[in-house]
């Protein structure tokens, strides 16, 4: 089932060209089983995978396809994966949900937003290197187009912006795959094949951070992390969605799966400067948050900081570090999903303004209690709150940075103060300034919210969608082992023998 996920959106975004160009309900109706039918298969392949309890990767789809460079077409899935499966899942069909507005060419926009998934499903399932490359750069060009032809102010510069940042990791990532191809004897791009090859470890020490960094731009590792914030607050909340929850992740896979599977050496030797600018990163995606008065950037350095918790767990090259960096991956994606939702469909696309000041007289609270609280739910997750996923992967991450480099886990913790003093400050000035005194609400800009347009109260599809996100946030909080137990004993797999012989894994 799980190699349907890919075909699925494939098939969905392809029919979506087919369908009437004047009427978008189609479009719509089309987006939303699409997305469900994608989730199913998802959920439905992880419950046939868990209960058939296989550590290492179980083999979806193996055919040659360029036998003269050792090409196959090679679908696998383990538990690291399968929790990133999901999580694109999810987004999928809570982004549909929160693009029920889109009016302008849907049919175009959800083909564009099908592809993109289905470029992000085929990474995740990719156990050949060029076909994973293939799938990322799949992934590329969607993202560019729904940011340019949807994206709100200075949306061509962010998209623009964002793919050439792509790009020039994808650059880097295709030069340290073909050295390592040929290093190898030139016979196979297969990840299980390469992880058993031992390359010498002075190749090792350039071609690991060479393809961890390149990876890691789209992760948004400081100080490669600008795209994000602008591409975050240029693009329409549905690519938002996508961006924090989904794409970002797949630089952070793609560091996980081919930079330290294949180049362990070069990854210990390259932990303590990996680790140093996750933390720079985690501080200072939270200092800038904290100063900003744009409601879409604070969210977009939120995830620069947040994204650098999963960056100091992959540098710890700990089995708790790393689980707990996989899972955080999966908390971001639900979390900075659903803060975008709110932010850009919610509010922005109703008020016409990000700015936190004309905001503030607003009295949006009142005005919509149910984005109010969807925010607070949401802001209370991403600052580690227990009983909300991101408490349990933000301890593993801090646990075994400790173990490596305490220092690291200390200075991150300045970070997560930060991050409360500037999550608390959003809420405050988005939604209840009015009603503590800070600031005067504007009775006629409140009043023209309270009409009875068609856009003015939150609709049924995004009231779905924030609870789905919301219920997933819940779930996995007060059931994490539901995910750790797929994802910690992936590290015991062949993958990772050569980190445990190197010394990592500890």
């Amino acid at each position: 089932m799980l190699v349907w996920t890919l075909y699925i959106c494939l098939l969905g975004g392809a029919l979506q060209w087919l369908l009437p160009s004047d009427d978008p309900r189609p479009s719509r109706v089309t987006a939303l089983f699409t997305a469900l039918a994608a989730l199913v298969c998802a959920l439905g392949g992880s419950a046939q995978w868990a209960s058939g309890g296989q550590l290492g990767p179980v083999d979806l789809a193996k055919a040659s396809w360029i036998p003269q460079l050792g090409i196959q077409y090679h679908l696998a899935v383990d538990g690291i994966s399968l929790t990133l499966i999901v999580l694109t899942g999810l987004a999928a069909v809570a982004g549909v949900l929160f693009s029920w507005n889109v009016r302008e060419r849907t049919r175009h926009f959800f083909g564009l937003y099908f592809l993109l998934l289905a470029g992000c499903f085929g990474v995740f399932l990719s156990f050949d290197l060029f076909l994973l490359f293939a799938f990322y750069e799949l992934a590329i060009l969607p993202k560019y187009f729904l940011i340019a032809m949807w994206g709100s102010k200075n949306r061509d510069y962010a998209s623009m912006k964002l793919a050439l940042y792509s790009f020039a990791g994808s650059a880097m990532v295709l030069v340290g795959i073909i050295a390592a191809h040929v290093v190898s004897g030139g016979q196979t791009f297969d990840l299980a094949e390469l992880a058993k090859f031992s390359f010498p470890e002075t190749f090792q020490y350039w071609a690991f951070p060479l393809v961890f960094v390149g990876f890691a731009i789209l992760a948004g590792l400081w100080p490669f992390h600008t795209w994000a914030p602008t591409g975050h607050s240029a693009a329409p909340t549905a690519a938002s969605m996508l961006l924090a929850g989904v794409v970002m992740k797949l630089g952070a896979y793609g560091a996980l799966r081919v930079a330290i599977t294949l180049f362990p050496a070069g990854a210990l030797a390259w932990r303590d400067a990996l680790g140093a600018l996750a933390v720079v990163g985690i501080v200072y995606g939270a200092v800038v948050a904290l100063t900003q008065r744009d409601f879409k950037f604070v969210i977009g350095y939120s995830s620069v900081s947040h994204m650098g918790f999963v960056l100091l767990g992959l540098a710890s090259l700990t089995t708790i570090g790393l689980s707990g960096a996989v899972l955080q991956m999966f908390s971001h994606g639900i979390i900075g999903g659903l803060l975008f939702a709110v932010v850009g469909r919610m509010v922005y696309d109703r008020t016409h303004t990000r700015d936190l000041d004309e905001l503030s007289r607003l009295d949006l609270a009142r005005v919509w209690p149910f984005a109010a609280g969807a925010f607070v739910l949401a802001a209370l997750a991403s600052m580690g709150v227990p009983g909300f996923s991101g408490f349990v992967p933000e301890l593993k991450v801090l646990v075994g940075a400790w173990q490596v480099f305490p220092t690291f886990a200390v200075l991150s913790g300045i970070g997560i103060l930060v991050g409360v003093a500037y999550t608390l400050r959003v809420v405050q000035r988005a939604f209840f300034a009015v009603a503590t005194g800070e600031a005067t609400a504007d009775p006629k800009a409140t009043a023209l919210l309270l009409d009875d347009s068609e856009d003015s109260a939150i609709s049924v599809p995004e009231r779905f969608g924030a609870a789905l996100l919301i219920g997933a946030t819940l779930f996995v909080g007060l059931q994490p082992r539901c995910l750790l137990d797929w994802i910690v004993p992936a590290f015991q797999s062949p993958l990772f023998e050569g980190l445990r012989k190197a010394g990592g894994l500890q």
